[in-house]
């Protein structure tokens, strides 16, 4: 893919993560059915969901790769598997466990397509294609844990203090601590097992892209 293109896809990326943030708020304002009820509160409280500041940290490194395609600093490409590994898991717990217990039309429906569908088919399909292989290690893999670790600690912290919590896994009202740090550790071994998946496939991409690099040098140089 020329450099063109992949600045095309990190913009059309960037582009969908704004609308379905900026629909994601709206709706939130609109709807005072939960636990918060003036339109600031539900605003701010919309940026506290894990899909939320998934979908703004691939926002943010797509940003960065647009304007500069050869970035490369550690914490570009930590953020760069932290988002790819987020809203992964994003898309596929949503459509799995949640879309068909839920019932949405109009901009709510269009707001939840962007940030659990097309973002993350986005953010995934661009990993595969672009082709921006040996942006990651074992090292960058470790450190992408340090993101949800801090979003599970902020969580339970402010949930004790506003007595909500985003997702009935971390529910401290109705599971107990107990309970609930045990599924804490769970979503992070499951997150830190995705990362090594994906710095694993991304080794194995850059083993099977070296050959074509080579023979195509080859080519050139007995053209030449």
């Amino acid at each position: 893919m020329t450099t063109k293109w992949v600045r095309v896809w990190f913009v059309a990326t960037v582009l969908c993560v704004v609308a379905g943030v900026i629909l994601s708020v709206i709706t939130a304002v609109h709807n005072q059915q939960g636990h918060f009820h003036s339109g600031v509160e539900l605003g701010f409280n919309t940026f506290n969901f894990f899909t939320i500041q998934s979908n703004l940290i691939v926002g943010a490194t797509s940003l960065l790769r647009a304007t500069k395609v050869e970035r490369s600093s550690l914490a570009l490409k930590t953020f760069r598997l932290i988002g790819l590994v987020a809203i992964t898991l994003t898309g596929v717990i949503y459509h799995v466990a949640l879309a068909r217990l839920l019932e949405l039309d109009g901009w709510v429906w269009l707001s939840n397509q962007l940030v659990h569908t097309v973002v993350p088919v986005l953010a995934v399909v661009g990993w595969l294609a672009i082709g921006l292989r040996g942006l990651t290690s074992a090292r960058i893999a470790k450190l992408s844990i340090l993101f949800p670790a801090g979003w599970l600690g902020f969580t339970l912290i402010r949930g004790a203090m506003v007595h909500w919590y985003p997702y009935p896994f971390i529910d401290v009202t109705k599971l107990g601590y107990a309970k609930t740090i045990l599924n804490c550790c769970w979503v992070s071994l499951l997150l830190l097992g995705a990362a090594a998946g994906f710095t694993a496939w991304d080794a194995h991409l850059g083993r099977r892209a070296a050959p074509a690099t080579v023979s195509r040098s080859s080519v050139a140089a007995k053209t030449d």
